[in-house]
């Protein structure tokens, strides 16, 4: 009996797209045709977990010196064409201009998952939004869901030094394959192994992401929103803060302190 040969990836994304995927990307609605069973320390997916991990950005002490980029650029060995962690100067209403900076949102409700055909994006149950890359088709949709610009694609194989090391850190993760999409992970890689040895996340550096550590000015903050003994959870609770474009439902874990003069709606 003659074996049936096994499917390209190119053709099996082409029959994805013939089978109405793409109607899916713009809704946001498909569910992955795979339910994941290997899942990570700090919360598995589909079940909730005792934590919650937020980021705090306070726009009004961000003075633009881009070391959250740079360390992020180090740790996690990404090109400059490849950015996870993106800065930008904008203006407020009043024309005050401010520096702006933004990774991955690791939304609550994240339209990237929602999308993904083989269950490469997936979203624990600490809220964290995670890649598999070794199940990534490189079909892409997870970026046209994401509101946010907070994805690339692989599009080459690199062969680069990490030009930001040793100065701002060192590459702590694996340089991902080519046509794959990568991300921001909140150095999900510190986070889980800190919890393994007994550390808290936000406290200890070695378990907290390399973009807080570097922040010269504490712009940056990050914990544990389940505890309300942390420091982001009394933050919250006491200074006004908003997230971006929330009107889209993906409640993000990412918060942002406005700068002076802007005006939250």
């Amino acid at each position: 009996m003659e074996e049936t040969p096994l499917i390209s990836r190119r053709k099996f994304v082409e029959l994805l797209g013939a089978a109405g995927f793409a109607t899916a990307v713009i809704g946001a609605v498909a569910a992955p045709l795979i339910t994941r069973s290997k899942v990570a320390a700090s919360g598995s997916e589909g079940s909730e977990s005792e934590h919650r991990w937020v980021m705090i950005i306070d726009l009004s002490k961000c003075i633009g010196c881009r070391y959250c980029v740079y360390a992020c650029q180090a740790v996690n060995d990404t090109a400059d064409d490849m950015l996870w962690n993106v800065y930008l100067l904008d203006r407020t209403e009043t024309g005050q201009p401010f520096n702006m900076t933004r990774p991955c949102l690791q939304c609550q409700k994240p339209p990237c998952a929602a999308v993904c055909p083989v269950g490469a994006t997936y979203q624990r149950g600490d809220g964290l939004v995670v890649m598999d890359y070794d199940r990534c088709i490189g079909c892409r949709y997870c970026m046209v869901a994401c509101p946010y610009d907070a994805r690339r694609f692989n599009w080459h194989t690199r062969t680069d030094e990490n030009y930001r090391e040793p100065e701002w850190g060192e590459a702590e993760v694996e340089r991902r394959p080519r046509g794959v999409v990568e991300k921001c992970t909140f150095c999900i890689h510190r986070i889980d192994r800190g919890l393994e040895q007994g550390l808290t996340p936000g406290v200890h550096r070695s378990a907290t992401p390399a973009c807080v550590n570097i922040c010269p000015v504490r712009a940056r903050i990050f914990g544990d929103l389940k505890d309300p003994e942390s420091e982001v959870a009394r933050i919250i609770a006491t200074t006004p803060t908003f997230r971006l474009r929330e009107e889209l439902g993906t409640e993000p874990n990412v918060y942002y302190i406005p700068a002076e003069g802007m005006v939250i709606r």
